[in-house]
């Protein structure tokens, strides 16, 4: 497939959305049982406000995929109402409904407004920023779900359609998520700071085995269909020697990412070493300082751009055996 640089942006800005309240909320969680010192409301709400910024910047960068942008405001609801059968429409309703609970997580945090929900046996007080939080957590997987699922359910595309799309989005949102908290901690709270780098390098980790096999998943993959099925001619030799449209159409520029063999080749090993290997080797080296972590959450996500742009352009559309094979 094509890849288009608005939805790259999108999904790669969402997820680390995400995967930043994930791990904000994930700490505040921790320091409610004992487990750690509980930051300043200013640190989550703070937090938060990055977050927002985020998801601002995935849905600037997504308005740039429509054919009319001045329509996103106007029209944007009809999009929301095949959410019974499209994951694109739920993906609609999702996103605005995290951001709204992020906005109201952040100025709970902010505005001081934490009145107690109910006190547990162990007597630790759950009040509304952890009410809110538990419900951001839920929307922040929902959301994860509804866009892996977008290109998961697409059957005729087999390098996306395996449980293996979602489960890696779900830990590179969460890698690049908690490699920013680890980064603001450090900018801001320096004793949260190992807390998010640890877990940074877990799902990092994890993020890598993910991606790696589904790496190996595809390499294994044998079409399905071939030249012959395409035309519907079934002799055994067949040489083909246009693309079916001697000026260029639709189906030769939008199914296909017209870049080389070599080049893919090439930026495989790329974005496995800028978005996992060297984060790793960088965390794995601490003490982190600010312009360490800074410099590990910039080098992985532009590997996750690289590894998203490969996502795209590794689905191989079965139009292509007729339209991109040339003789």
């Amino acid at each position: 497939m094509k890849p288009a640089f608005s939805v790259i942006f999108l999904t790669t800005l969402i997820g680390a959305a995400q995967g930043l309240f994930l791990a904000l909320f994930t700490h505040q969680s921790y320091a409610l049982f004992g487990l750690l010192p509980m930051q300043s409301d200013c640190f989550y709400g703070n937090g938060s406000a990055i977050v927002m910024l985020l998801l601002g910047g995935g849905l600037f960068a997504a308005v740039f995929h429509l054919g009319k942008p001045g329509y996103m405001i106007t029209r944007a609801w009809r999009g929301m109402t095949q959410w019974r059968t499209s994951w694109l429409s739920r993906e609609l309703i999702a996103l605005p409904a995290f951001m709204g609970i992020v906005f109201l997580y952040g100025v709970t945090h902010l505005m001081l407004i934490r009145p107690e929900i109910v006190t547990l046996p162990g007597g630790q007080i759950i009040d509304l920023t952890v009410l809110l939080g538990v419900v951001g957590t839920i929307m922040a997987f929902v959301l994860f779900i509804c866009t892996a699922m977008i290109y998961a359910c697409l059957r005729f595309l087999r390098e996306w359609h395996s449980p293996l799309t979602v489960i890696n989005y779900i830990l590179m949102g969460g890698s690049s998520g908690f490699v920013l908290a680890a980064f603001y901690a450090t900018c801001t709270a320096p004793t949260a700071s190992g807390f998010f780098t640890d877990w940074a390098i877990i799902l990092t980790v994890l993020a890598f085995v993910g991606r790696v096999a589904s790496l190996l998943r595809n390499a294994r993959l044998k079409p399905t269909s071939t030249i012959q099925t395409a035309i519907g001619v079934k002799h055994p030799k067949i040489t083909q020697r246009s693309m079916g449209a001697m000026g260029g159409s639709f189906n030769t520029r939008d199914f296909f990412h017209g870049r080389s063999a070599t080049f893919l080749r090439a930026i495989k090993p790329a974005f496995l070493i800028l978005a996992f290997v060297l984060p790793l080797a960088l965390l794995a080296l601490g003490p982190s300082t600010p312009a360490l972590l800074g410099i590990v959450f910039i080098l992985q996500y532009v590997g996750l751009l690289a590894e998203r742009w490969f996502f795209f352009a590794q689905a191989n559309h079965p139009q292509n055996l007729y339209y991109q094979t040339v003789g």
